[in-house]
């Protein structure tokens, strides 16, 4: 019975107009080139990597990424609230500021 090649060609063959390289031949972290033989570390469904260090690096960063930015966010919330409240009108009566929401 001939078995099927298919599988062991999967990383020889190239998408219809795409030349260059392939998705899996490098780290995403450290550009190691990937070995066909060697394990690969996924991060986010298709982003490879050499090594769990490699991986657990690029966690970290995206970590640090999403808490600078929420904290940019944050900032920028609470400078246009200051800045709403400052532009509310007064009321001269009873010294109340109403805002229109």
């Amino acid at each position: 019975m001939a078995r099927s090649l298919a599988c062991a060609f999967f990383f020889d063959t190239e998408p219809l107009g795409e030349t260059g390289r392939h998705a899996l031949d490098a780290c995403a972290l450290c550009s190691k080139l990937l070995r066909r033989d060697s394990d690969i570390f996924m991060y986010r469904g298709d982003t490879p990597f050499c090594s769990e260090e490699c991986r657990y690096e690029q966690m970290h960063l995206d970590a640090a990424c999403a808490r600078q930015a929420a904290s940019a966010r944050r900032k920028q919330h609470a400078q246009r609230s200051k800045h709403e409240a400052a532009a509310a009108p007064v009321s001269r009566k009873a010294g109340v500021s109403v805002a229109s929401y």
